[in-house]
């Protein structure tokens, strides 16, 4: 057989061996084109599940913030009533009007909530709702005397700092910084055993703080109304989604009872997300 004949057959076989492996190629590729496809789709669906499941945590936080704080003046305000309502009428009557105040906030807020979750379809507000449907701005930090202004007619004595230069902050970070003063606040008028509450607001460059401290019975005493009708560290409902919600932003929260007296909840949230 002639060179040129050999040279032939394995420029054909080389040709042949070539298309099979390009055509082995071309199917591990779309093979792998399926495989990571199929990877990219359950991603996204874990992705989707996971946001899902912090949407609903983020409700069921912002729930129990509107009806536990709401719900806790009206409690105070309508057992304040019954207390005076035959000696002082005029005090028992602004007592109801504050339960109603709060029933009022309470409605609106839940709203709001309920607006942003299922809008209506034709986007008016709906007739057959008491004082109609109020899509008011969340909460947010400007309106911390409102918050404070409530608190002290229940019976409890705020004193407000703010240290730094006030500023607008970023609404999430904004509505958090509100609710953890509305939690402590709340949870310190539950409880009863405290004569005031002081309420801090710290603004600096790349973070603000915010810190509720308020006196009380000391837990070196052995007092056991210290820890009466408390959770361990802060470890309630209300903060354990408010630990969540600052963590979200790269912050911390710590609620734990103060030697001296009292209960201290103080966070801290970076203004520049990690």
């Amino acid at each position: 057989m002639s060179p040129l004949i050999v040279a032939l057959v394995v420029a054909c076989a080389a040709v042949v061996w070539l298309g099979a492996a390009l055509v082995r190629a071309r199917r591990r590729y779309r093979d792998a084109i399926g495989e990571r496809g199929w990877l990219l789709e359950r991603e996204r669906e874990s992705a989707a599940g996971a946001a899902v499941d912090a949407e609903r945590a983020r409700i069921a936080a912002e729930l129990h913030d509107i009806v536990s704080h709401n719900v806790s003046l009206m409690l105070v305000q309508a057992g304040a009533a019954r207390e005076v309502l035959a000696t002082m009428p005029d005090e028992a009557a602004a007592a109801m009007n504050a339960v109603e105040t709060a029933g009022r906030n309470a409605m609106t807020e839940l709203r709001h909530l309920l607006g942003l979750l299922a809008p209506s379809q034709d986007g008016e507000d709906g007739e057959d709702e008491p004082h109609g449907t109020d899509l008011s701005p969340q909460p947010s930090l400007s309106g911390l005397s409102r918050l404070v202004d409530r608190i002290a007619f229940a019976g409890l004595p705020v004193e407000v700092r703010i240290s730094g230069e006030p500023r607008p902050l970023p609404p999430g970070i904004d509505v958090t910084a509100y609710r953890i003063i509305q939690e402590a606040l709340t949870n310190t008028l539950k409880h009863g055993d405290a004569a005031k509450a002081e309420v801090t607001v710290r603004y600096a460059d790349r973070h603000v703080r915010v810190e509720v401290l308020n006196s009380g019975p000391s837990v070196l005493t052995g007092d056991r109304s210290a820890s009466r009708g408390r959770v361990s560290d802060g470890a309630g409902r209300g903060l354990l989604g408010l630990r969540e919600r600052v963590a979200v932003y790269g912050g911390d929260l710590d609620a734990r009872r103060r030697l001296g007296g009292g209960y201290r909840v103080r966070a801290r949230i970076p203004l520049d997300r990690p």
